[in-house]
């Protein structure tokens, strides 16, 4: 990742923006994930959709027992229905799934770990949205000095 951040510095022209998403680093939570990520890729293809039930299950269970607590169990079945076509993603709900468990190589930041490197290039932090600590992304606009 870091050789990746390295390397799209020079393309940025002098008063051009450099926007990124890193994964936020969570600590001992991502070095978890980073291990259900690595044993789903090191898994025989036979054995990772029972992986991804095994992984995902309790999660699934929990947003179906939530839906079915607040009186709208539809809600939970509706909502992987219409995902493809209301995800910001882009994908299939199967297919963000099994990103979500087996995307791989996964590489993780702290926001003020990428601040760092690009201020010692020159780039200017413009605008900043965390995750406030938790899972997802750290969204970076930066603007490369003149």
């Amino acid at each position: 990742m870091w050789e990746a951040l390295e390397n799209v510095a020079p393309l940025v022209a002098p008063g051009g923006a450099l926007v990124l998403a890193i994964y936020n680093d969570q600590g001992g939570g991502s070095r978890r994930w980073r291990f259900f990520k690595k044993t789903y890729n090191a898994l025989p293809s036979f054995l990772r959709p029972p992986y991804t039930v095994l992984v995902a299950g309790p999660r699934e269970l929990y947003y179906l027992a939530v839906a079915t607590a607040s009186g709208h169990p539809g809600r939970y079945f509706k909502n992987i229905a219409e995902y493809e076509r209301t995800s910001l993603r882009g994908m299939s709900y199967r297919h963000d799934l099994i990103d979500w468990i087996g995307g791989y190589p996964f590489e993780v930041a702290k926001p003020e770990e990428v601040f760092d490197f690009y201020a010692r290039r020159r780039f200017t932090l413009k605008r900043l949205r965390t995750c406030g600590g938790g899972p997802g992304c750290n969204e970076f606009v930066f603007e490369k000095s003149s």
